[in-house]
């Protein structure tokens, strides 16, 4: 049977906390096994673009990526915020190499297609995107990678790149080689039934529950598309998918950790 793998995700609302962060950060230390760890930005890149006299431009939740926020962005999630994450992880005992996509080409994406909106630099993945081999020489030398929101496009060109879906990209592609569990780490304690009582988180859901949850409005609107996009890594080979708060993932081994999302 192969090893288990787990890709952990983080976003801006632990990284932009340093207390949290730190908590966060010991707590990964201390999972056992092969892990990997992908990291948002924050507010950082903004502070700092602003700073230099550059406008940070937001459409429906998502950061426009001109030349001038591909260089910020850049410095920011793979330079300060990438490697202050990995000085901490080597501070509590794990041996982690902080990289980009560019990186021993470990992740490639594509230029979005200018739609309704011009995104400018920000990258899309494919399914071929990922390089598996690659990542397994690195987890199999003992190390454990720490990758930022930045891909690459094969051609010498940077991209900016959604978190989440690298997360769940890297899960789906070493499913092949690992068995994959992929866990979304975010403020709230997991899926819950009543978005007004952190206390009520629904424990597991398997996919077949999930479009009766929708439907009945049980699920509230913000978290559809991380469910839907969970229950596509479950049926393209991830084993499970955890989603809960970051500051207990102590909690995790003991199988109390958040919402686990299963096949049928």
């Amino acid at each position: 049977m192969s090893s288990v793998l787990h890709v952990i995700k983080i976003g801006g609302n632990v990284i932009d906390n340093p207390n949290n962060l730190d908590s966060f950060l010991e707590m990964f230390s201390a999972l056992q096994g092969k892990k990997i760890l992908v990291h948002g930005g924050g507010k950082i890149a903004t502070r700092i673009a602003a700073s230099l006299g550059i406008e940070a431009q937001m459409v429906e939740g998502r950061r426009v990526t001109d030349q001038d926020m591909l260089d910020v962005v850049t410095m920011v999630y793979a330079g300060l915020t990438n490697k202050n994450i990995v000085a901490q992880l080597q501070r509590f005992g794990c041996d982690a190499i902080g990289l980009s996509g560019a990186d021993a080409n470990t992740i490639k994406a594509v230029r979005r297609p200018i739609r309704e909106v011009d995104y400018g630099f920000v990258g899309d993945i494919l399914a071929d995107s990922v390089n598996a081999l690659s990542i397994k020489k690195i987890l199999e030398a003992g190390l454990t990678p720490v990758f930022s929101a930045i891909t690459h496009n094969g051609l010498g060109q940077l991209l900016n790149t959604n978190a989440d879906t690298i997360a769940s990209s890297l899960a789906i592609a070493l499913s092949k080689t690992y068995e994959t569990r992929l866990i979304y780490c975010f403020e709230k304690n997991g899926v819950l039934s009543d978005v007004n009582d952190d206390s009520s988180v629904i424990r597991l859901i398997r996919s077949g529950e999930f479009e009766g949850l929708k439907q009945s409005g049980v699920i509230y609107e913000g978290m559809i598309p991380k469910l839907e996009n969970a229950f596509q890594a479950i049926g393209r080979g991830v084993k499970n998918v955890y989603i809960g708060n970051a500051l207990n993932l102590h909690l995790y081994q003991q199988g109390e950790f958040g919402t686990c999302l299963l096949s049928k």
